[in-house]
């Protein structure tokens, strides 16, 4: 697939519209445009480029806002990623407490038949005590 993409009518309509949310075409706007500056000088390209890799006096405010519109949606999938693992991390630690639980009831399960069985030894060797009185 070539690296340069040339876009339809109907596809340069979607580019434009700062509504559109297709990550491939903004993928591929904004990698083209992060690899190429409009300026000469390494100095000048250095202070005259912002985030995005153009100078943000000159470029149109739908385009401005649909950047920052991108930068907030990756900003929001971070965080949507980091609230994820930790879920995931706090899913993994409920299972094994309540693993951890359950081994425990069956310990102490396994404890109180074997002193069922020993009252139950007990009790009747003590029940014929008394009798001959």
């Amino acid at each position: 697939m070539p690296f340069f993409h040339h876009a339809s009518s109907s596809d340069r309509s979607s580019i434009d519209d700062p509504h559109t949310t297709s990550p491939r075409r903004r993928s591929r706007r904004s990698s083209s445009h992060s690899h190429h500056s409009s300026s000469s000088s390494p100095s000048s390209r250095h202070h005259n480029h912002g985030l995005f890799g153009s100078s943000r006096k000159n470029e149109d405010p739908s385009v401005l806002a649909a950047k920052e519109q991108v930068s907030r949606a990756e900003a929001a999938e971070r965080e949507a990623d980091r609230a994820l693992i930790a879920s995931r991390r706090a899913v993994r630690e409920a299972r094994e407490h309540v693993k951890r639980l359950d081994e425990e009831a069956r310990i102490e399960a396994r404890a109180a038949r074997m002193k069922q069985d020993q009252v139950k030894s007990i009790t009747k060797r003590a029940k014929p005590l008394g009798r001959h009185a």
